[in-house]
Formats: C-alpha cells, sequence, structure tokens
C-alpha cells in the first residue's frame, strides 16, 4: 500500500494516460486523444512501468496490448479515476441542464401517483441528464412513545441515505429546513366503486353499515377516523386492510368495499378504475405535505435546486 511520501510523488495524469492507452490499444491514437505527442504518451509509460514494476503495455505490429498485470489493476484505477471525477464534479457549480447528478428523493405512495408524472416531465424539460431515485417511506412502528413516526426518515436526511423527503407536516428540529407545498392540502374522501349504497346515499347510517377497507402500514384496523366516529357515537367494520393507497385503488374497484382516501389521489386515478368519491358523513381535517432536508443539506446548491422544483409543483394537481 502506497503511503504517504510515495502519494505525494505520484502524477495522477499518468492513470488516466493509462486508461486512455488501454482504451485505444495504440499510442499514436491515445496521444491524439489527450492531445499530447506519442514520445510524451511513451515517456508517461515510462514512468508507469517504472512505479508499477510491470512492462503494462507489450507492443506489436498494430498497437500494443496490456499485460495480465495490466488487466488486473484496470478495473482499480478505473474506480480510483471514476472518484476524483465525482468529487471535481461536485465541486463545479450545479446547473440543472447540463449536471448529470443523482438525487434520492423519499416520498409516500400517494405523492407519487399524484405528481409523479410532472415529476418527471419537468425533470425532462429542466434537468434531462438528472436522475431521481424515488425510494417508498412510511411511518415507523413506535419503538417508545418519544419516537415520532418519521423519525426513520430524519435519519435517513441527516446520514445523507436522502437528499429530500415528502412527509405529511411534521414538527422537526431546528436543524432541519421545512418547505410547505402550495395546492398540497388535500382531505379525505370515500372511494367506492359506481353505484356502490353509500355513493347513492351518502349519510352516516349507510356509512357506518358499510363494510370498509383500511389503508394502514402495519395492518391495523383502527385509525384516526373510528376516533371521530366513537365521538359521535358510532362504529364501521373493518374487513381488510391494504398496505399502501395504490393497491386500496384496486380493491375498491372490484369489491364492495368503501375506502377513504386523498381526494387528490382519486382526482388523479379514480376514473381509470371506475371508482367514485363521496365526501364522508363527518368534519375532517385537511392535511398538507411539506418538502424537508436539513439545513446542511440546503446549503448544496442541487438540494436547494430539488426542493425548489418539487416545491413549486401542485401536489394535488401533480402539474
Amino acid at each position: 500500500m502506497l503511503n504517504q511520501i510515495d502519494l505525494s510523488r505520484i502524477d495522477l495524469n499518468l492513470l488516466v494516460l493509462f486508461e486512455v492507452v488501454l482504451a485505444k490499444g495504440n499510442v499514436g491514437l491515445a496521444a491524439a486523444e489527450l492531445n499530447l505527442s506519442p514520445s510524451a504518451v511513451s515517456h508517461g509509460l515510462g514512468r508507469l512501468r517504472r512505479m508499477m514494476n510491470d512492462p503494462l503495455f507489450l507492443r506489436t505490429p498494430r498497437g500494443v496490448v496490456p499485460t495480465d498485470r495490466a488487466l488486473d489493476l484496470a478495473p482499480r484505477i478505473a474506480e480510483v479515476l471514476a472518484g476524483v471525477r465525482l468529487v471535481l464534479q461536485g465541486a463545479e457549480p450545479f446547473d440543472p441542464a447540463t449536471s448529470s447528478r443523482r438525487f434520492r428523493l423519499g416520498v409516500g405512495d400517494a405523492f407519487l401517483c399524484t405528481a409523479g408524472p410532472a415529476l418527471a416531465a419537468r425533470l425532462a424539460t429542466d434537468a434531462p441528464e438528472v436522475g431521481v431515485a424515488v425510494l417508498h417511506v412510511v411511518p415507523s412502528f413506535r419503538q417508545s412513545l418519544d419516537e415520532g413516526p418519521w423519525d426513520h426518515v430524519l435519519a435517513m436526511l441527516e446520514n445523507r441515505e436522502l437528499d429530500l423527503a415528502i412527509l405529511p407536516w411534521i414538527t422537526s428540529p431546528a436543524r432541519f429546513a421545512v418547505r410547505p407545498i402550495p395546492g398540497s392540502e388535500d382531505r379525505l374522501v370515500a372511494v367506492t366503486r359506481a353505484g356502490h349504497p353509500y355513493a347513492v346515499r351518502p349519510s352516516l347510517d349507510s356509512y357506518c353499515a358499510a363494510r370498509h377497507l383500511v389503508v394502514s402500514v402495519r395492518g391495523d384496523p383502527v385509525v384516526a377516523t373510528d376516533a371521530t366516529l366513537a365521538e359521535l357515537g358510532r362504529t364501521r367494520r373493518v374487513v381488510m386492510t391494504a398496505p399502501n393507497f395504490t393497491s386500496a385503488l384496486f380493491l375498491a374497484a372490484e369489491s364492495d368495499l368503501v375506502v377513504s382516501l386523498p381526494q387528490s389521489l382519486v382526482a388523479k386515478h379514480g376514473a381509470r378504475f371506475g371508482l367514485v368519491a363521496t365526501p364522508l358523513p363527518f368534519d375532517v381535517a385537511a392535511g398538507n405535505i411539506v418538502a424537508i432536508t436539513t439545513r446542511a443539506a440546503l446549503q448544496d446548491r442541487g438540494v436547494s435546486w430539488l426542493v425548489d422544483l418539487v416545491a413549486t409543483m401542485s401536489w394535488s394537481s401533480g402539474t
């Protein structure tokens, strides 16, 4: 392993030269690629050979071929150069029009189903080479009363496992930057197949008499809606749970179940499933979503750009 003194004497350009000669298989072609003279490339190869204690490239009538040692070094040198290029790329001013950076975005499936297509369209227009890896984030199983349902996502942001998360409005420590998304106010509606008894004659009685589907990551059939019903002295029968909103759309379309879903999701996709949305027979507070990242990450121009991009999209209409 090279020590610090050895590293201080290494010319990084020699590794670039190695990479190009290996790719071209010809000193003259490598020289043209590097804008050097053939003698300069030959001199550089000589330095590399002494440093690696191996001929590295053997001359043939058609050019040069790598030795076994060179083939062994090739992937490791490529990895070193890729790391250097990544470091230098991060030092360059971020320009979405030309950047090929990849971001990691944590969202729920409702956001992805409603705003995902618009996000993809904006990326294609504003940042055609930028990539976004979308991770599905859900509330956690609490291990203690002090643990919040989204604390694990906040930890992912702090560890830079995520660049940005789209979450329900939460109270977070001051080290996080929270930006409301305009137009994200959304209400739950009762979703059923067309012609369902509740959709035909919506009332508290017909709602409580129906068979219900609940969206619950943990499979818990009791949610906030049941607490509201309890305050009214009423109950309902939950016969099935689904792990996410997307699967709930399919289940509601092929059954007589009633499921509460975000109004924006149904407005975007209900028609294709033959579903109708009917107001719930009791008051339900509207919810908002926010874009959240760390204040430290927000100093990164690329992350700041991503926050602006997401926050200027309308979540409810997906535009």
